[in-house]
């Protein structure tokens, strides 16, 4: 996740003045009148009736309010809606902490001031565009109006504050590198699907699963720490806007989280987390292979307890696929994001580099969140629309290791001036260009037997007793300010050392892999002839969005790791109630 930023969101350039941008939006609205003729929700139907009444009056002559005459019209006002159904499951330790259900209305105002070109948006201004405000969960229409009127006025105020002082700014500041439109012109979109269905969950049934896989953990004396949480969502986003655009879009996804934490001796904290998502509860794994799940987890924790600690390391190495596929989110598909390319305080660091070779030229890389599955894998990152109204739409990123493009939200950028359909956000933020679904492809693959004996001779060229696997990539950060290096930092649960001599392999725990982006990606050697799937959830400016990635196995000519921050603290005195308590002499034999 960017460091500069916050983890399961903005479009060619509008040209001329404020009177041509508003009689242009102002056209879309006999069309909207039209759609509103089919079978529109009750919920859409009072959001497009307030945005017209507020958009069509707000700054206006005449008004009511005395000051009106020194305000300004909006030229551009959307809403959004997120109506959500949850269901909530936690146990740890064998037994149930929570079990909750919830239905949630939210609605984001998005009020732009001034004109395309200069907008109250502009700069670290982005925040003032939105004003969030829970709605009523009925269809009571005079109550959903009057809290999209009140939602709609008080963003509106923020907006004109922040507008005068975006004004004042562009007076005093030098001129900007990039002097892109702050917003970009689209085709409205027409598109009202059938809301999600409401969350339907034998809750009986997965208590009692999720208390059962919480509590295999109790054969693990030295897991000092577990929670097994099922969450199951059920959304239906709503979007109109004062350019002419409706839609509806439902979306469903259950996850089941699992997180271990054990202490070694010397006091370094260690875990283990894992995810399964589906689209329903009914995908997910059965309870036998779930259970298979929790005891490998608490196993593996067990070995990393007693495993060498690490050093500091500097040569070959192997990312399984899920690995890979972490390290490409974090390291590339930050630096692909539009609105990291302008900016003074960005770093930039692809910006200048369309057309150029950023990777070997047997990789390439798309970001598609129209595809819902990876072979029989769900994808957590897919959508039907992206949260400002845009479709969705695949882009092919990097073209046998050339750089073609960037994810691109309605913010332009020089020389990209419209949206690809990937303006995310979470429910409260300002859409910027973010990940969806990143697909890493190889034409240089050999199987992953054929990896092993590569990256043993790699390291023998380089005088190196061993090289490194990473089976498992927890998380990481990606700093993409000027501020800072231009680095990243990845966390890795898994990692073994693959030596020379023909010993076994050695589990070591303690990791952490750093580096700068460009080094790094241009050093891949080769890749493995199967893929793998991470699911997850990102956190940036925008806020938490889920994302998926999928990548094979890769073999890097070097790769940088250095120690984790080492705890002081000593494991539990306190025996765990009913464990076996080892006498010194067993402790030292064992």
């Amino acid at each position: 996740m960017p460091k500069n930023s916050s983890v399961f969101s903005v479009r060619a350039a509008l040209q001329g003045g404020l009177c041509v941008a508003v009689s242009a939006i102002t056209m879309a609205w006999p069309a909207m009148a039209g759609a509103q003729k089919q079978a529109t929700p009750p919920l859409l139907d009072a959001m497009t009736t307030e945005l017209h009444r507020a958009f069509t009056s707000l700054g206006k002559q005449g008004s009511a309010n005395p000051a009106a005459e020194k305000q300004l019209p909006p030229y551009f006002l959307s809403y959004s809606v997120s109506e959500a159904g949850f269901v909530g499951i936690r146990a740890q330790f064998g037994a149930l902490v929570d079990s909750s259900e919830n239905r949630v209305r939210v609605a984001d105002v998005q009020v732009r001031l001034g004109d395309p070109k200069l907008d109250n948006t502009h700069g670290t201004h982005r925040g003032s565009a939105v004003n969030s405000m829970q709605l009523p969960l009925t269809d009571d229409r005079e109550a959903l109006e009057r809290t999209l009127w009140l939602a709609t006025n008080t963003g509106y105020g923020n907006a004109m504050d922040n507008y005068l002082r975006v004004k004042t700014e562009a007076q005093v500041r030098a001129k900007e590198e990039d002097t892109s439109p702050d917003f970009s012109q689209e085709t409205s979109q027409v598109s009202i699907s059938k809301p999600a269905p409401p969350v339907v969950v034998d809750k009986a049934a997965w208590e009692y699963r999720v208390s059962a896989l919480s509590k295999i953990f109790r054969e693990f004396p030295d897991v000092d720490q577990n929670v097994v949480m099922l969450t199951v969502q059920n959304e239906t986003d709503y979007f109109a806007s004062s350019e002419g655009s409706q839609i509806v879009t439902g979306h469903q996804a259950a996850r089941l989280v699992v997180f271990a934490v054990t202490r070694a001796d010397d006091g370094m904290d260690l875990f283990r987390a894992q995810t399964f998502e589906a689209e329903t509860v009914d995908g997910l794994p059965a309870q036998a292979e779930l259970e298979t799940a929790m005891r490998d987890l608490g196993k593996s924790l067990e070995a990393l307890r007693v495993a060498p600690l690490t050093e500091p390391f500097d040569g070959p190495a192997i990312l399984s696929g899920r690995a890979a596929a972490v390290f490409f989110h974090e390291v590339l598909g930050h630096r692909l994001e539009g609105q990291r390319q302008r900016g003074d305080e960005e770093g930039q660091t692809f910006t200048k580099d369309i057309g150029k070779e950023v990777l070997p030229t047997f990789l390439s890389v798309a970001d598609d969140p129209t595809l819902t599955t990876f072979g029989n894998t769900w994808l957590s990152g897919n959508y039907e629309y992206d949260d400002e109204g845009q479709k969705a739409r695949r882009v092919e990123l990097i073209n046998d290791g050339v750089l073609k493009t960037f994810l691109m939200s309605r913010l332009p950028i020089a020389s990209f001036s419209e949206s690809n359909g990937h303006g995310r956000a979470q429910t409260g933020r300002v859409p910027t260009g973010r990940q969806g679904n990143l697909i890493v492809t190889s034409t240089k693959t050999e199987p992953e037997a054929e990896l092993r004996k590569q990256l043993i001779e790699e390291a023998k060229k380089q005088g190196k007793p061993y090289g490194l696997y990473f089976e498992d990539i927890s998380s990481g950060f990606a700093v993409t300010t000027r501020s800072s290096p231009q680095a990243f930092q990845v966390i890795p649960l898994v990692v073994y050392r693959v030596y020379v001599d023909g010993r076994p392999d050695e589990l070591v725990r303690g990791v952490s892999i750093v580096g700068t982006p460009q080094a790094a990606l241009k050093r891949i050697l080769a890749t493995g002839d199967k893929s793998e799937v991470f699911n997850g959830e990102c956190g940036a400016e925008s806020g938490t969005v889920p994302v998926s990635a999928v990548a094979p196995a890769m073999l890097v000519s070097e790769m940088e790791t250095q120690k984790q921050a080492q705890g002081t603290a000593r494991p539990p005195i306190l025996p765990i109630p009913g464990a076996v308590v080892a006498t010194p002499a067993k402790k030292e034999a064992q």
